[in-house]
């Protein structure tokens, strides 16, 4: 199909696009009449429809709108937010050409408004009827402004967000009404900081066009947040967050329609992916006095409405579309026909600080337009219906009574006559124990051997993790594994090993990025050279004693809502298999591990949103309370971070904190592959590389050491592997330099199990890493840490006795700990047992003939009574031990999904 591609626009008047020809335009109706998915070039289209094609069109959107409102339970409603606006402050870091809200600091009173100031605003709304507090302010405003940066100083706030958060609280607290928050552009740890005190969030993405950013003169150029990709990040970061995210563009700011067409499909691949798009506004440009672009004309309103239809076409049914009634004119029946679903937010005692110029209309006269067009309006909350009946993990349990406060539970919009009050934020902290006396099935890690799972998967597999079909798409070229190679390929490669092997023998620390690819494709007589080289190198650094630690798993809870694809553990709250143990139940298995001759023990949990803001530092204190000796290995990054979401701690303080409550080490767990396209695939909520990263490396620095991990075999490849050890030991060597001593203490190689992993059934993962992959990554990463990390382990729970062996003779010396509870990998679906007694470890070892030798975390050697101790319960306590139900396989589920 022939699409006329106009010029870009000049930045400043619109320039009228040519018309495609006629013959498109009907063919672009057609399909979309037929309901044919749409492509870009047929959107573009689409938005030149005027007069007769524009009624077409909208009729068409008009008709998917309302399937959408019937499919949601509200045939005939239009909704609107009851809101106050609070300008937390006018000042921003950006520089957009059209934007009059933001102004210089000469020209306020103060950076922010005060306390005082927000609650006066909010007080008044809540007495009004209002339910929306929406906190809209500049992009991080301290970068730029000394005045900012003075005011928060002064004050008490590190930064523009912790006073954004601050205020959420008090507004809630002493309102009731739910705060809406646009403070621009949010990271990843942004997000998990103010997740837990608003309902929902938003940013517009604006629009797609880089060269609006890019080049000068054009109205996001000198803007940093105005970067598209860091945008469409912020959207793809809050739905992997689970947060209800409103988004839009803003049309006639010099983008062509083709670029606006790209953009509506960004939104749709972010919404289809990860199911957080709670709505998309469509809002018009309007020119404003004393801005760049004040010369440029208004957004002409049948190309809203065009766009309005098109957006509902390429968005489909369930996405719900807004345009701000104060921008429309008098237009509100042909909006309403070009398929939106929500006017938006609507004050009847603020004015719209970004439009200031473009009264609210009366709610009366609103509702009394939109029935001249058939449809009655209804007040709905800030979060929208779907994700109030959804639940968690879209809304955090901290808000839940704020929002049933002001919901009609019968149609998740706003209750009729409710007037917000304030309620507490969070209850007291009592700690760790008000979250229960432990429930679900918290014999679990010793059933897990004999009953298996009670199912094959999470009874909310469709929706937690996100649009299968949508991440298909960005699963890794080459994540399938090697195809086989023809001759020549075969003997270029055979080439390339035996090069890098050469490498090796001179320099395994120097080996090039390819001489690692070209080993990890070893295989063969190479594979056994490979294997004897990194053995070589082990002997050198480590001996040949084989290594091993007396220890207890503790997972406290299986209750996680983060969406982890690839973990099979993770329970709803409600699932036969969700569990959580009461601080009594975790000390008393810290008492039988310490009985049994344990000097470790290793605990981590999902990421349960009930969890008290002291949770973690109630847990290690418990352990220490029990036994002040223990070596406590605990909390992975994913967990640090979830830590310092819900007591707003800096990381370093947080890490202060746990070190004071009693964590000695953390797990590197939470690694997986340290690639963020990798990691997105993978998880959908978990924290990003960079995140992962800051955590261990403060560790380090505070002079805590943590482990390293890498999990392989799913959807990366061996370009991942290397880089990830890469990453691995750059992490190292940093440590070494900054803080003169290594952070790290081993690696550890943890091969995918796929049997009930979600990311495996779903048919995107294959079936985990194959022997001679595994045999090789082990020798690789022997030569790519050496003299950096001594200490390689190989997982008995994922590899099995024989590849254990087989690892253990290619660079490997140390093979965990006998775990006394593996509840993880055995959920997933590995066949290799819970546990491993003393015994079972040396009858893996021996075919081997090197010697066993019990460690401490730190790769010490125990006191004397803490051997004798192991000894005699072959290092499991008797709670667990049962020889009877080890090694059993997971109980077979029906479906070909279990096969």
């Amino acid at each position: 199909m022939t699409v006329l591609r106009p010029d870009p626009p000049a930045h400043g008047p619109q320039q009228v696009p040519d018309q495609p020809p006629a013959s498109a335009m009907r063919r672009a109706l057609a399909r979309a009449r037929d309901g044919k998915t749409l492509n870009v070039d047929e959107a573009a289209v689409l938005l030149h429809a005027r007069a007769g094609d524009l009624d077409t069109l909208t009729s068409l959107a008009s008709r998917l709108r309302d399937q959408g409102l019937e499919a949601a339970g509200r045939p005939g409603v239009i909704t609107y937010s009851r809101k106050v606006f609070i300008p937390l402050t006018r000042l921003c870091r950006d520089r957009c050409g059209y934007c009059t809200f933001v102004t210089v600091p000469h020209r306020l009173p103060a950076a922010y408004l005060s306390p005082d100031e927000v609650l006066d605003i909010a007080r008044q709304g809540a007495a009004m009827g209002c339910k929306e507090a929406l906190f809209t302010l500049g992009d991080r405003p301290e970068d730029r402004w000394p005045a900012a940066r003075t005011w928060l100083d002064e004050n008490g706030y590190d930064d523009t967000l912790s006073y954004v958060r601050a205020m959420a609280i008090r507004v809630l607290e002493e309102t009731g009404l739910l705060p809406h928050l646009n403070p621009g552009v949010l990271s990843w740890q942004d997000l998990q900081r103010l997740k837990p005190v608003a309902p929902s969030m938003g940013m517009m993405l604006e629009t797609t066009a880089r060269r609006l950013f890019t080049e000068r003169g054009g109205p996001h150029f000198g803007s940093p947040d105005k970067d598209p990709d860091i945008r469409l990040r912020v959207l793809e970061d809050a739905g992997r967050s689970s947060v209800p995210f409103t988004t839009g563009i803003l049309l006639g700011i010099g983008e062509t329609l083709t670029e606006r067409a790209e953009s509506l499909f960004a939104i749709r691949q972010v919404a289809r992916a990860y199911g957080g798009v709670q709505e998309v506004i469509v809002q018009n440009f309007r020119a404003k006095p004393d801005t760049k672009m004040r010369a440029t004309p208004d957004a002409d309103l049948q190309d809203l409405a065009a766009t309005i239809a098109v957006a509902r076409l390429v968005l489909g049914a369930q996405v719900r579309i807004q345009a701000p009634p104060n921008l429309i004119d008098d237009e509100y029946a042909l909006m309403l026909r070009a398929g939106i679903d929500d006017w938006g937010g609507v004050s009847p005692l603020t004015p719209d600080h970004v439009n200031p110029e473009r009264a609210w209309p009366q709610i009366d006269d609103l509702a009394a337009r939109t029935a001249e067009g058939g449809y009655a309006l209804r007040e709905r909350l800030t979060i929208y219906p779907e994700y109030v009946r959804a639940g968690e993990p879209w809304l955090d349990p901290r808000l839940a009574r704020h929002v049933a406060a002001l919901v009609d539970p019968a149609t998740g919009l706003a209750k009729d006559g409710a007037l917000p009050q304030g309620l507490p934020w969070q209850e007291p902290d009592g700690g760790w124990e008000s979250a229960g006396t432990g429930s679900g099935r918290t014999d679990l890690h010793v059933t897990i051997d004999s009953r298996g799972r009670t199912t094959d998967r999470r009874e909310d597999f469709s929706s937690v993790y996100g649009d299968w079909d949508e991440l298909a798409a960005h699963v890794p070229s080459g994540a399938a594994g090697p195809a086989p190679a023809s001759p020549a390929a075969a003997a270029r490669l055979d080439g390339a090993v035996k090069d890098a092997l050469r490498q090796a023998e001179r320099d395994p620390a120097g080996l090039t990025d390819g001489h690692a690819l070209a080993l990890l494709d070893a295989d063969g007589p190479a594979l056994e050279s490979l294997s004897r080289l990194a053995d070589g190198l082990r002997r050198d650094v480590a001996g040949d004693d084989v290594t091993f630690v007396v220890t207890r798993n503790i997972n406290f809870t299986n209750v996680c809502y983060t969406g982890c694809r690839f973990c099979a553990f993770a329970q709803r709250r409600t699932d036969a298999d969700a569990y959580t143990l009461s601080l009594s139940q975790v000390g008393d298995r810290v008492d039988e591990a310490w009985e049994a001759g344990a000097t470790e023990i290793c605990m981590q949990g999902g990421i349960h949103p009930d969890l008290p803001g002291t949770a973690y530092f109630d847990l290690a204190q418990e352990v220490k309370r029990r036994r002040p000796d223990v070596h406590l290995h605990a909390f992975s990054p994913m967990e640090v971070i979830n830590g310092t979401s819900r007591t707003n701690l800096p990381v370093r303080e947080w890490l202060v904190r746990a070190r004071e409550a009693g964590v000695d080490s953390l797990p590197g767990t939470a690694a997986e592959i340290l690639d963020d396209d990798v990691r997105w695939v993978l998880t959908k909520g978990k924290l990003p590389t960079a995140s992962w990263v800051e955590v261990v490396s403060t560790a380090h620095a505070l002079g805590i050491p943590t482990t390293s991990t890498m999990m392989y075999g799913h959807v990366d490849t061996p370009a991942h592997w290397v880089a990830h050890l890469r990453v691995i030991a750059d992490l190292q060597r940093r440590s070494l330099e900054n803080n003169g001593h290594r952070g790290f203490t081993e690696f550890v190689l943890l091969p995918f199990v796929h049997t009930s992993a979600p990311i495996y059934l779903a048919g995107l993962a294959r079936p985990g890493p194959t022997p001679r992959e595994n045999r090789a990554v082990h020798a690789v990463a022997r030569l790519l840490l050496h003299g950096l990390i001594d200490n390689i382990q190989c997982s008995w729970v994922k590899l099995g006795p024989e590849l254990c062996q087989a690892v253990l003779d290619g660079g490997v010396n140390d093979v965990g700990g006998t775990l006394m509870e593996e509840t993880i990998s055995r959920m997933a679906g590995a066949g290799h047992g819970s546990y491993k007694t003393i015994s079972d470890l040396r009858a893996l070892v021996a075919p081997t003939g090197r010697p066993l030798r019990q460690r401490t975390t730190d790769y010490g050697t125990p006191p004397a009574e803490r051997i004798a101790a192991a000894e005699a319960s072959d290092g499991v306590c008797a709670a667990v031990r049962n020889p009877g139900r080890r090694d059993l396989p997971v109980v077979s589920l029906s479906g070909p999904a279990a096969e």
